[in-house]
Order: structure tokens, then C-alpha cells, then sequence
């Protein structure tokens, strides 16, 4: 059923100078699942990314979420409709604590931005969810803590947390595990199957373990285009697949 499919994208492709960074990309992601796009460095795995946010204008193509043509809207509108990537609004106050940076994300998709001289009692009202997202994403004891000065899995924690304050229909998540050691990879992965649960998740991810342990499908890039598509088993058997990381230098 076409409605199955939450974002699509037709002949995607962004050139820089002549130089094609992005070529004919067309990219189905199902409603409900995690879609992971992978390939070596240089794959245009971020270009596409920073596309279909609108952070880069496509040359050519189209982008569709939930059946509406988002090509061009800006990075601010496609967050309003639900697709929303994170990182993108992460805990950009790094000398506010936990507590606070999730309670501006929420001020913010209510549309009330930066609100600072609002008496402290309507600023509380927004504590309790603020609570519950923390708790959600294993905060709930860092709440006073500053956000400098949380550990690196644990930022990317709160940045997810202050994503979740937007309500979300669809997530893109950038590297989530990236420069991890394997007790935060293991749970920043078990955070995102959590938030997946009743949304879909759309990373770029370099860890072909959590790749294989997460998505349910998977797109692969090489040199701008799609090489190839499909679950871990049938992508990692695919001859191309081995080629282009191996004569990239990847394991």
C-alpha cells in the first residue's frame, strides 16, 4: 500500500560545481520501521541527509513526507510536519542543565521559543514533561547536571530527548553512535529502538553491528548512488556491497 511508505524521494541529486555528490537517489522508507543508509566515506550518506531536511536545496528531484511534497520547504516547516532530525535541535546550551535544555525544545515546539522572561511558573509547567522525557531517555538522574558536562553518550541521550520534545513522526539520526565506547553504543541503541517503537527512524550509521542489530531495511550509497537495498542479510552477501567498502579501506 502506497500509504505504508511515510518519505520518498524521486531522482534525487545535488551537485556542487559540476562535482555530483548526490546522483538519481530514490530512497522508500515504511511507515514504523528503522531505515538505515550506510556506505563508505564519501558515499553521500550526509549530503542526502542534509537534503532531505532541506539543509542543502536539491539540484534536481523531489522529497515526500506523508504523501506531501516537502522539496524546498524549509528546515523549520519539515520539522512542523513531523520529520524532524536530531542533532539538529540538540542541547545547543551547554552551561543549562539537563532539565533545561529539554524544557526550552519543548517551549520551542509549542511556539514559544525562547520565552526567558516568562514568570518561572508557566516555565514549570512545562517541568513534568520535561520529567518524563529524561526518564524516557535514561536521564531522570541528571537533571540538575550542566549538559557540558555529561558524558559523551549521555549528550547524545539529551540531544534525542530535546528531539523527542518536537513529537516527531519520523526521526533522522546522524552517526547516533558515533566515537562511542561499547557500553554507550549498546545503550544508545537500546534507546533507539525504544523511540522506534511508535515512530519511524531514518539513520546514517557507520557501525555495521548496531546496523544489523537495529534496521529492518537498509540503503546502501556508493559514490552518490544507490548500490544497493534490503535486510542486512541480503545487503552484506551482495557482491558490490563487499567491493565498495573493502576498496574504500572499511572492514
Amino acid at each position: 500500500m502506497a500509504d505504508d511508505v511515510i518519505l520518498e524521494t524521486e531522482g534525487l541529486t545535488k551537485e556542487f560545481h559540476g562535482f555530483v555528490a548526490v546522483k538519481n537517489v530514490g530512497l522508500r522508507v515504511r511507515r514504523g520501521t528503522i531505515h538505515a543508509l550506510i556506505g563508505p566515506n564519501g558515499a553521500g550518506k550526509t549530503t542526502c541527509f542534509n537534503l532531505l531536511t532541506h539543509f542543502l536545496a536539491p539540484t534536481r528531484g523531489r522529497i515526500t513526507f506523508n504523501g506531501r511534497d516537502i522539496t524546498g520547504r524549509g528546515p523549520a516547516d519539515i520539522a512542523r510536519l513531523g520529520l524532524v532530525r536530531s542533532f539538529q535541535i540538540s542541547a545547543v546550551f551547554p552551561h543549562l542543565t539537563v532539565l533545561e535544555n529539554v524544557r526550552i525544545a519543548l517551549q520551542r515546539g509549542r511556539g514559544r521559543s525562547f520565552d526567558f522572561w516568562r514568570s518561572e511558573r508557566v516555565l514549570d509547567a512545562f517541568h513534568e514533561r520535561a520529567r518524563e522525557l529524561l526518564a524516557a531517555v535514561g536521564l531522570a538522574g541528571f537533571e540538575s547536571t550542566p549538559a557540558v558536562e555529561l558524558p559523551y553518550g549521555r549528550k547524545r541521550a539529551l540531544e534525542i530527548a530535546t528531539t523527542l520534545a518536537l513529537e516527531p513522526e519520523m526521526m533522522l539520526l546522524d552517526e547516533p553512535t558515533a566515537g562511542m565506547a561499547h557500553e554507550d553504543v549498546d545503550r544508545i541503541s537500546a534507546l533507539i529502538q525504544q523511540v522506534a517503537r511508535n515512530r519511524t527512524v531514518l539513520m546514517v550509521e557507520h557501525n555495521l553491528s548496531v546496523v544489523e542489530h537495529l534496521s529492518h531495511r537498509i540503503t546502501v550509497l556508493a559514490r552518490g548512488e544507490v548500490l544497493a537495498e534490503g535486510d542486512y542479510a541480503a545487503v552484506s552477501r551482495n557482491p558490490e556491497v563487499v567491493q565498495a567498502y573493502l576498496g574504500a579501506g572499511h572492514e
